[in-house]
């Protein structure tokens, strides 16, 4: 018998390949013949990277980069999945809002600055170079013995920031250009307040990120500005006042305007960690954005692995009708559907409204 043990993370609770490895104990208690394939799964969000290295038999890489204010330093980390060609990277681990305390929390001044650095060091990374600690700046002039990476993964849930990506483009070394034409500092990590400023975001050929594709896993549809835009929704939750939040939406639609960029800043998911998944589409060159569930299917590989299997067991800390958008567990049970795959989930509790699951492939649930 081959089981597929397929869960997303119990939050607060137990990470997805903790939660995995706690099925494979019961499934080999109740069927010590069975053929277990531990994949454990995300959506793109907090538990991306610890989901994908564990999936595919990866390794962490850790880096020191600036956190979500710009005097802020902080040990981040990205993962290299088995392939060695794919990194993956959740920007919350730089830029992330449970970061900073209650009182730091203020989009006018936080940054993607340190996300940016996360994007360098996995685009110059390479499987057979020795990690020697040295400034990430240097590593561009690092002679690469091995495989290097050719896919990175963004996850953008959790941020402190609506900067527009400006400081995450500036953290990677694009050429950005401030009024009177004058390039930016490097040193001076740009800001939510500095988006007036920023005149043009150059793609800088020639730099390292020429030979990545970089997909950002986003779930929410909303733009870059206007009522469902990045200020109005997500900055209060990031400390914006309602006039910050004014503030905030005009100087974004502006810098879409100002840059040529408004067909990126209109694309669903533009408006996603305070603009990042703008920032990336309109100046990062071979990126998209997709669904973090699908991203997570495609990067583990399960569809192939679900061939021939008899039972796949889903899981997360809650299923309720929430589930149905881009959840990772319904994505599995969609596949498994597809497949001809029984799906049944093991979940911390269930909601009067998880009814409307069966029909997208659960057989069933487990309540803990």
């Amino acid at each position: 018998m081959k089981i597929v043990l397929a869960p997303d993370k119990f939050k607060g609770s137990l990470t997805a390949p903790q939660v995995a490895e706690a099925m494979a104990r019961g499934v080999r208690r109740a069927r010590e013949d069975a053929t277990i394939d531990i994949c454990p799964m995300a959506d793109g969000g907090e538990g991306t990277v610890a989901a994908l290295v564990a999936a595919t038999g990866g390794r962490i890489v850790t880096r020191r980069v600036t956190g979500p204010l710009p005097e802020m330093k902080v040990e981040a980390q990205f993962g290299v999945l088995g392939d060695g060609k794919t990194a993956v990277i959740e920007m919350a681990a730089a830029s992330g809002l449970a970061l900073l305390k209650p009182e730091d929390r203020n989009p006018l001044n936080t940054t993607t600055f340190g996300t940016g650095e996360l994007l360098l060091a996995a685009a110059t990374f390479s499987e057979g170079v020795e990690e020697s600690g040295a400034p990430l700046r240097s590593a561009p002039g690092l002679v690469e013995t091995g495989r290097r990476i050719e896919h990175i993964i963004l996850g953008i849930g959790g941020s402190a920031t609506v900067d527009g990506g400006i400081g995450c483009a500036q953290g990677y070394g694009l050429p950005v250009l401030l009024e009177g034409g004058e390039p930016v500092s490097m040193t001076e990590p740009l800001c939510g307040r500095d988006i007036p400023s920023v005149v043009l975001i150059k793609h800088g050929r020639g730099s390292p990120i020429d030979h990545c594709r970089i997909t950002v896993a986003c779930d929410v549809t909303n733009p870059l500005f206007g009522p469902d835009g990045a200020a109005a929704v997500f900055g209060p939750q990031k400390g914006a006042t309602p006039q910050q939040v004014k503030w905030l939406d005009d100087a974004l639609e502006q810098f879409a305007v100002r840059t040529g960029k408004m067909d990126a800043a209109k694309t669903p998911g533009a408006g996603a960690a305070g603009g990042l998944g703008f920032g990336i589409l309109a100046f990062f060159a071979n990126s998209s954005l997709r669904s973090g569930s699908q991203i997570m299917i495609e990067a583990t590989g399960l569809r192939e692995r679900l061939r021939g299997a008899d039972l796949c067991i889903t899981g997360e800390g809650r299923l309720d009708s929430q589930s149905l958008s881009g959840k990772a567990p319904i994505a599995v049970a969609r596949l498994c559907k597809e497949m001809g795959v029984r799906c049944v989930a093991v979940v911390g509790s269930a909601a009067a409204d998880a009814e409307a699951t069966r029909s997208e492939g659960l057989d069933r649930w487990l309540e803990l």
